[in-house]
């Protein structure tokens, strides 16, 4: 029995499960690896979810460059792969020009909206989650200046920069906001370093909080946080655990229920727009044994309260995505 298949060539690896089906499932990762310890990994961590309840077997691919992108999904769809899910907007030109010669395959994008009869777009209201870690932020903080990192600068991360500015300034109206994307290119997901540095400079300008929306980039931006006394807040999958005491929290997007609910959906997978917000539990805050000591009685029953305003419309948080502008913060 094959368990790891080579194609793409050697950077890319196609891992196939043992005695794989035809109709198997399949998973592709953005730039950044499987373990990044973000997105991707909250990705895997809803496919393994999906392999220890059923015993099923999947295939996988690691993106190693923008090139393998068409590639990689029509060799999928070939293979039988069904359903096929990728993570990360930059797979949405790719996938509107692949799936209509694939019809009887379902696919799945996370971060995209494709206007395709077998696509199943799942989308997040990242600006909800990012506004309740502002507000902890802001009452976590001693300096009232707070700091965001982005990865990519495209309109996805500035809708979390403008939801944690926004959270944060209902607290603390006259509360500062330093904002930096870390580039302009995908590279900007996986370069530690610079997001180490960007941390750095943040707190030489006062800031002793900040939020890393940036995916590999960002465990160089917690890193630091650590190494410089202050607090950071992580993003995508729960991050607290890597500086126990030290991450005040993690804004968590939940693409791992999204991950293994198409996994189990099979190719019955429902198509058309999942919009997972606050009240699907979509995205929320993080709270567990490793930042416990950091978040007050009162500060969870105010960003709760807050929760259930943005739930009932009560509260309404600024969608860059939908206008891109930002009335909070500037770029």
């Amino acid at each position: 029995m094959t368990m790891m298949k080579q194609f793409l060539g050697a950077a890319a690896v196609l891992a196939l499960g043992a005695g794989a089906a035809l109709a198997d499932p399949a998973l592709i990762y953005d730039l950044g690896g499987k373990f990044d310890k973000s997105f991707n990994e909250a990705a895997y961590n809803g496919a393994k979810k999906w392999v220890d309840e059923t015993g099923g077997s999947y295939k996988e691919l690691e993106m190693q460059s923008e090139a393998q992108r068409e590639q990689a999904l029509r060799r999928l769809a070939e293979s039988g792969a069904n359903p096929i899910v990728m993570t990360g907007f930059a797979f949405g030109d790719v996938l509107n020009t692949v799936a209509p010669d694939y019809p009887e395959t379902k696919f799945a994008i996370i971060d995209m909206v494709v206007d395709q009869p077998n696509v199943r777009s799942v989308v997040f209201t990242e600006d909800q989650g990012s506004y309740l870690v502002g507000m902890l932020a802001a009452m976590a903080s001693k300096t009232d200046t707070v700091g965001f990192i982005g990865g990519m600068d495209i309109p996805l991360i500035r809708k979390f920069a403008c939801g944690y500015a926004q959270g944060v300034l209902a607290v603390k109206p006259d509360a500062t906001v330093v904002a930096n994307m870390t580039g302009t290119t995908p590279s900007a997901w996986n370069d530690p370093v610079k997001g180490a540095e960007l941390a750095k400079a943040q707190k030489s300008q006062g800031a002793d909080v900040i939020y890393a929306a940036a995916g590999g980039t960002g465990i160089g931006v917690l890193q630091a946080a650590a190494d410089e006394g202050i607090l950071s807040i992580g993003v995508d999958s729960n991050q607290n655990y890597l500086h126990p005491g030290q991450v005040l929290t993690s804004m968590v997007k939940r693409v791992d229920n999204s991950v293994y609910e198409a996994f189990k959906a099979g190719a019955d997978l429902e198509t058309g727009v999942a919009v997972m917000d606050l009240s699907k539990d979509g995205v929320g805050y993080a709270l567990d044994e490793h930042n416990s000591a950091l978040i007050t009685d009162e500060m969870k029953a105010a960003v709760d309260a807050a929760a259930e305003k943005i739930k009932s419309g009560e509260v309404a948080v600024h969608d860059y995505m939908s206008d891109e502008t930002c009335p909070v913060l500037k770029f």
